[in-house]
């Protein structure tokens, strides 16, 4: 077997057992979101009777539930990136919302107006000025994007690419080192696209109280399980 077909096979193998594991943990990590869920909800409901430490507690389980997520996903896209641009796991609801492989960044401060009505004079400060950084980075990496795009415009890259970077025994040497170099640069700009996601919400957490902080969480965490659960 000629050294390239060798490599793409195995390749394809690990990206699919990647896949699989990544499936796998997001039925559970799906469960846990409920149960945070409900917790928020709770919390919510008799915040006067939590203390300072308790909430703090909380949203420092939350954020490492979402941090999982991420660690996941970055394992997956670096055994398959095609994958996560339309990946199956996911209702074409869900996928509707999707910016280059997850959530548009500035959703968060939809989120923010719509879920926390308290903001100081500062505070509402801090979100405009992280608002319009996050914008500008978006569409810094939505024209790098739209590069990307433009290198599929070539037929036998495309059809590789649909093939999840699988070459068949007929594909040339060329095609296979131009979906191995789509690969490298999709890879890069998910990464790209997921740090300002985290970032985004790291920052808002930031500028917010404990009880801001979980009325935020609640409502994101809300919004993506209707959507998950939404029938259409």
């Amino acid at each position: 077997m000629p050294k390239e077909l060798g490599s793409t096979s195995r390749s394809t193998r690990d990206g699919k057992t990647i896949a699989q594991s990544f499936v796998s943990f997001f039925e559970g990590w799906l469960v846990r979101q409920e149960h945070y869920l409900d917790e928020l909800l709770s919390v919510q409901q008799h915040c006067h009777e939590s203390t300072e430490e308790d909430l703090k507690e909380l949203v420092s389980r939350i954020l490492s539930h979402y941090e999982q997520y991420y660690e996941e996903k970055s394992r997956l896209v670096q055994g398959n990136v095609f994958l996560v641009f339309s990946p199956p796991w996911f209702s074409s609801l869900e996928q509707s919302f999707f910016w280059i492989a997850g959530f548009k960044p500035s959703l968060a401060f939809r989120v923010l107006s719509n879920s926390v009505n308290d903001l100081s004079e500062d505070q509402n400060s801090e979100v405009g000025r992280l608002e319009k950084e996050t914008k500008v980075n978006e569409r810094l990496l939505a024209d790098e994007f739209a590069k990307i795009q433009e290198s599929l415009a070539s037929p036998p890259l495309l059809q590789e690419a649909r093939l999840q970077g699988r070459a068949g025994e007929d594909g040339r040497v060329s095609d296979r080192l131009a979906v191995g170099s789509l690969r490298s640069r999709l890879e890069a700009v998910v990464a790209k696209a997921d740090l300002l996601r985290t970032n985004t919400v790291v920052k808002v957490m930031e500028i917010l109280n404990s009880v801001q902080k979980v009325n935020f969480l609640t409502a994101v965490t809300r919004l993506q399980l209707r959507i998950r659960n939404m029938e259409y």
